[in-house]
């Protein structure tokens, strides 16, 4: 990898984070110190910003990090700029995107859950995020909805019901974190940032991701000629594949 220009590009749930969780000093520390010498460093999420910077530790992630692709990279920093952003309610029309959110919101009055909490659709400029717990739920309850839903496929089925309702609406759903799924317009996965990469002039693109099995919201980036892909399980062994792939 001498002389190569290569970006390290990071999933943040359960990549660099434990999900919903604050990233630790050690790993932080790791990429800032013993891995930006050997490559640049970017995140991409489906979470808005708020939530990715929450989880970084702070606004000042645009700073750390070359580049900063929140929802999936509708909205893109560069070296601490806002360059770009997209918004799913302009792609689609008020009309369609109203009749879609009364199914969703229709199709959850009618499930029982152990728990209920709220906001179970969040409206983001790329995306919509549904959750059937409702995001407001504790962790504990989060945890304790991940392994429900294991084992139910409350997510799972719940998709296919609004599949069979818009056929034709031209929408991608992502399972993705513990509690929710994400839909947006087709193409507008975590593929969608690499098209802002296109012109960087980088030799090699590395994605490091946890949810990389079909279905999951790292399975389109994960999979694309444009990426070297890498599947991790952890924080830590996000950790221990850097260290292999630069020899340290």
């Amino acid at each position: 990898m001498v002389n190569k220009n290569i970006l390290c590009l990071f999933d943040v749930d359960g990549t660099l984070t434990k999900p919903r969780q604050a990233i630790e000093p050690c790993v932080e520390e790791f990429l800032l110190k013993t891995i930006r010498p050997y490559c640049k460093l970017g995140l991409v999420g489906g979470s808005d910003f708020k939530k990715i910077a929450e989880q970084m530790n702070g606004d000042d992630v645009i700073y750390k990090f070359d580049y900063v692709f929140p929802e999936n990279g509708l909205l893109q920093y560069k070296y601490g700029k806002l360059v770009g952003k997209q918004n799913i309610q302009q792609f689609i029309g008020e009309a369609k995107l109203q009749k879609f959110i009364n199914f969703v919101l229709r199709y959850l009055s009618e499930i029982t859950l152990p728990v209920k909490r709220g906001t179970f659709v969040e409206f983001r400029a790329g995306m919509l995020n549904i959750s059937p717990i409702g995001r407001s739920c504790s962790q504990e309850e989060r945890d304790d909805f991940e392994r429900y839903d294991k084992i139910h496929g409350i997510r799972k089925t719940m998709i296919e019901a609004i599949k069979k309702e818009f056929p034709d609406i031209g929408l991608t759903y992502s399972i993705g974190g513990q509690i929710s799924f994400d839909v947006f317009p087709n193409g507008w996965d975590k593929t969608f940032c690499l098209q802002h990469l296109e012109n960087e002039n980088f030799d090699e693109i590395h994605f490091f991701g946890d949810k990389t099995d079909m279905g999951g919201n790292d399975y389109e980036i994960f999979n694309d000629i444009r990426t070297i892909g890498h599947k991790v399980t952890s924080p830590e062994d996000t950790k221990e594949q850097l260290k292999k792939l630069f020899g340290l």
